[in-house]
């Protein structure tokens, strides 16, 4: 059985930082994309950042480069987003996502599409206050 567990969101200040986790079982970690998105209320899901299974480059979404940095750990089949700089804005429900393919999407999908992913966590809260 395929699972992503995410954990690491909480009520933060304006300014601070988060480590977000997933750990991910079921699957062959390193031959998976894996990476995070992320969704507001009333807002489309957002893809904030994804590590290439065919590459290992890392990418992020302009709302988040440069305070947002995603890594993993094959031994431990998981992935990190480490946050910091966080505005209420970044309040969200956090999402991890795997793929067989080689890229997640980033940004906000364009005419009310939704990014498609092979697997999903349940997701995790972060609120951000100001």
């Amino acid at each position: 059985e395929v699972q992503l567990v995410e954990s690491g969101g909480a009520l933060v200040q304006a300014g601070g930082s988060l480590r977000l986790s997933c750990a991910a079982s079921g699957f062959t970690f390193d031959a998976y994309t894996i990476g995070w998105f992320r969704q507001a209320p009333g807002k489309a899901r957002e893809g904030i950042s994804y590590i290439s299974n065919s590459d290992r480059r890392k990418h992020y979404a302009e709302s988040v480069k440069g305070r947002f940095t995603i890594s993993s750990d094959n031994a431990k089949n998981t992935v990190y987003l480490q946050m910091s700089g966080l505005t209420p804005e970044d309040t969200a429900v956090y999402y991890c996502a795997a793929d067989d393919g080689p890229a997640l999407g980033i940004g906000t999908p364009h005419n009310g599409a939704t990014w498609y992913a092979n697997y999903w966590g349940q997701g995790t809260q972060v609120t951000v206050s100001s």
